[in-house]
């Protein structure tokens, strides 16, 4: 038996490829370097949704259709309420996810796919006492959500650098909350159910809500030159360097120098200050040359949550809702999954092994 799955082939996918030993991700055929700050989010999710509906029209109308499901689902902030309100943003999304119809169809995808970034942005403007803002069918699904988060205008380079994280992000094998859509999605519970599923698993700290606490390292370090004593010393009392390590890969995650080179666009727009990406390659540096030498028999390597903090923080959102873009993004590959497991695959149930105490033998 292997201890959480490890080495265990669950399911047979078009959709993406995950390389740990060359440091590789494939979607739908193509590399991530041929996707990332190249393709539109938009062309991405279609791309995935490829071949699973029926009706699925060219990436002109599939971009105009999603901006109209974001315009649909924005009626749902309405029940925005204090109580809910008090709970984390990515619990609040996942409120209000349950509240969408739970379709098969493709447009129940659209909506699931407009939710997250409709819900998140609303939230995290009324934890702060502002009026959420309704969504721009018109604009880019990128440059719309930087919009509802800020009442004001993206920037070409900020919409640019949201698409390529949300492509880099959008599907990655057969990940937790990936795995948790397809088991749900088995038993013909609705794609509503499998992103639910998915979101749910995407929120723990051991996957989908660590980028966050990057940004405390980097807040604690505070400047290049005092980067490799305070790593040093966080690695001498156990503690673990956030961003650095990954379960598959064992070299370089791929999706790192997607990111790093969109943080690098950023900052040669002006729009990211230039010490704070100082900061983080020199905290990167120091990190891989700490790790190497403590830890030589560990492949520990920068991994997408480091350069995920330093992007999206550039990018205006704050810690809090890290996790809610980043299911913007899976989402996509979430509701992809649940279709195909849906079409060629049966019940997801494994088997357990009993490792609980007998029953006493009964008296004669």
């Amino acid at each position: 038996m292997s201890d959480g799955l490890e080495g265990v082939v669950a399911a047979e996918t078009v959709l993406s490829e995950v390389d740990g030993a060359a440091g590789r991700l494939v979607i739908r055929g193509r590399s991530l370097d041929q996707l990332a700050g190249r393709v539109s989010f938009e062309e991405t999710a279609r791309l995935l949704f490829d071949g699973f509906f029926d009706d699925l029209p060219a990436l002109e109308g599939f971009a105009r259709d999603l901006g109209r499901a974001r315009a649909a689902v924005f009626a749902e902030v309405a029940a925005l309420d204090a109580r809910l309100l008090d709970r984390p943003p990515i619990e609040v999304v996942r409120a209000l996810l349950a509240r969408l119809a739970d379709g098969d169809d493709l447009a129940t995808a659209y909506a699931l796919l407009a939710a997250p970034a409709v819900f998140a942005a609303a939230a995290a403007r009324a934890r702060r006492g502002l009026a959420p803002v309704a969504p721009d069918p018109s604009l880019g699904h990128a440059a719309d959500v930087l919009r509802m988060f800020r009442d004001a205008p993206a920037s070409a380079a900020e919409a640019a650098g949201l698409d390529a994280y949300l492509t880099t992000v959008s599907d990655h094998g057969l990940n937790a909350s990936t795995f948790a859509a397809r088991v749900t999605a088995s038993t013909r519970a609705g794609l509503t159910s499998a992103v639910i599923s998915g979101l749910s698993a995407l929120k723990g700290p051991l996957h989908g809500g660590a980028p966050g606490p990057v940004i405390d390292m980097l807040d604690a370090i505070g400047r290049p030159e005092d980067a490799f004593a305070w790593l040093d010393a966080a690695v001498a009392r156990g503690d673990r360097l956030m961003g650095f390590g990954h379960r598959i890969y064992r070299v370089r995650d791929p999706r790192a120098d997607a990111l790093k080179q969109a943080v690098r666009t950023l900052g040669e727009s002006r729009e990211l200050a230039s010490g704070r990406l100082a900061l983080a390659e020199a905290v990167e540096a120091a990190a891989l040359a700490i790790l190497k030498a403590r830890k030589p028999d560990r492949p520990l390597q920068t991994n997408v949550e480091f350069y995920t903090a330093l992007l999206l923080e550039a990018l205006g959102f704050p810690p809090d809702v890290f996790t809610c873009v980043f299911a913007m993004g899976r989402t996509a590959g979430w509701i992809a999954h649940a279709r195909e497991q849906v079409a060629g695959g049966r019940l997801i149930r494994p088997q357990s092994v009993y490792v609980g105490p007998a029953p006493e033998a009964q008296a004669a």
